[in-house]
């Protein structure tokens, strides 16, 4: 080989953008609100570019290169009992440990269905990592900003946020997908209203990527939101209590 070390290819770290295979998996999606396999194949098939560069930003970060070093896979922490129950109630740890008991949901079953038609997923590659970190703290973000992960339209919402964070072509495409089917229902100027101040409440935080999750988890919900800059998601609760 010449001394040349041939890259690892990940869909993280390698790849064009299947526009066509979004849109499938966004049609299914909008059709099936709970076939998660299919919003894993919509930001897979649009979101490398925005993996690639949010792992750059990480390392750029003060803690950044410390978090890197260290690839702390978080599913496999998030989905030790003893782990969880350490955190005090009023924390994110604590809130995040009465969502899961709440939903059911589990970090490891979150990381199963990513897995489906990906053997990528589990790479071991640093970009591949930074992208299982940023789905292993997605239900983070949900009680972060006060989206509700088993509402419609608090994934919506979420996504809107988070394409405010990540500038990831995949949250918009399923933004604007949300957006456009709520024009059919008689909440629709609510509903277009609540994803507009996700996008803007994630254009305004601080990057929540950068977060060091082992010691959020100890903070308390309420100063980690102020901390964070994370706004009270008003024209989304208006809406969530009608739904």
């Amino acid at each position: 080989m010449n001394g040349i070390i041939t890259p690892v290819r990940t869909p993280a770290s390698a790849g064009r953008s299947d526009w066509r295979g979004a849109f499938t998996a966004l049609r299914r999606l909008l059709a099936d609100a709970d076939d998660t396999t299919q919003a894993f194949k919509l930001m897979r098939a649009l979101n490398a570019g925005s993996t690639r560069k949010g792992f750059a930003r990480l390392l750029t970060t003060a803690e950044g290169g410390r978090i890197a070093y260290r690839r702390v896979e978080l599913a496999e922490q998030f989905s030790d009992p003893a782990f969880i129950s350490r955190f005090a109630p009023d924390t994110v740890g604590g809130a995040y440990a009465a969502f899961l008991g709440r939903t059911g949901y589990s970090a490891k079953g979150l990381a199963a269905i990513s897995r489906v038609d990906d053997p990528a997923r589990d790479a071991e590659h640093p970009i591949a990592w930074y992208g299982r970190r940023m789905r292993d703290t997605h239900d983070i973000w949900h009680l972060l900003t006060g989206y509700r992960a088993d509402a419609p339209m608090g994934e919506a919402c979420l996504a809107a946020f988070t394409y405010g964070q990540t500038r990831g072509p995949g949250w918009a495409l399923l933004t604007l997908g949300v957006a456009a089917k709520a024009m059919r229902s008689p909440l629709r100027w609510k509903a277009l209203r609540s994803l507009w101040e996700g996008y803007r409440h994630g254009r305004a935080a601080a990057w929540l990527p950068g977060e060091d999750y082992e010691r959020l988890l100890d903070e308390p919900l309420a100063d980690a939101r102020r901390r964070l800059g994370i706004a009270t998601p008003e024209a989304y609760l208006s809406l969530d209590a009608i739904l």
